[in-house]
């Protein structure tokens, strides 16, 4: 059975005193509540440190926003994934929309990321998903397609037990829309027919795929309900404990 996820990406949010006082709101906006799913923060990267800490012994897990698919090197800035472990970072998001677009980052550099991740043993959250323009010209389909292929559909099978699938339909991300519990459905459905005639049956079943675009507590429950909807990749509304918890708990 695959696993159903709510994961929460602060983007480039909270300094450190921000980061602690959300955890522990979090923290205590779950406690004694039964998570039906598994519960993921992605804080900036400077402050994953901290949330590793301050996590211990609740059922938060901490992800990483980005990484450098060099092990090391001249690259200012950038954090490699020997980083991401050394603080106790065990999952990665990858192919984020707002990395695609504001840093170009193309299909073929997320396969060397996509590749280095699996080789240091990080499971990844590989997002993807399609402009408003591709929607209104009727080729999400194509689009969303060609980006997982381009980036996974090179790995072996065995890699897709660290693959988690997220789909944002890029119009939908931010601004107050929301694709339909329907539509994504219907695009939830289609990548996981793309994975299995690509690989098998098996393969496309266990893999876990989040809708991420304008998820509130408020429509989660209707888009979870959804057959092939295992979750969120959740922005704005995970930077507010009472917010998050409401998604959290539409499982």
């Amino acid at each position: 059975m695959r696993n159903k996820i709510v994961a929460g990406n602060w983007k480039m949010n909270n300094n450190a005193t921000q980061t602690k006082a959300l955890i522990n709101d979090l923290k205590a906006s779950l406690h004694n509540i039964k998570t039906n799913c598994r519960v993921v923060i992605a804080p900036t990267s400077i402050n994953l440190s901290l949330a590793v800490q301050e996590t211990k012994d609740s059922v938060i897990e901490v992800s990483a926003q980005n990484m450098h698919q060099a092990s090391n090197g001249a690259y200012t800035g950038e954090i490699s994934a020997d980083m991401l472990l050394d603080v106790g970072i065990n999952t990665v998001i990858l192919g984020h929309s707002e990395r695609r677009t504001l840093f170009d980052e193309s299909d073929e550099l997320l396969a060397e990321k996509v590749n280095t991740a699996l080789e240091k043993g990080l499971e990844i959250i590989f997002c993807f998903g399609e402009s408003l323009n591709d929607r209104k010209l009727d080729n999400h389909f194509l689009e969303v397609g060609s980006q997982v292929k381009k980036s996974l559909f090179h790995l072996p099978e065995a890699s897709w037990k660290n693959i988690i699938l997220a789909y944002e339909p890029v119009w939908a991300i931010g601004t107050g829309e929301t694709a339909s519990p329907e539509q994504a459905q219907e695009m939830h459905a289609f990548i996981r027919q793309i994975v299995e005639k690509k690989y098998n049956k098996e393969v496309a079943e266990n893999v876990s795929i989040l809708y991420g675009g304008s998820v509130k507590p408020s429509n989660a429950v209707e888009i979870f309900s959804k057959e092939d909807v295992d979750g969120g990749l959740i922005g704005g509304a995970s930077l507010n404990a009472s917010d998050f918890t409401g998604i959290i708990t539409a499982f």
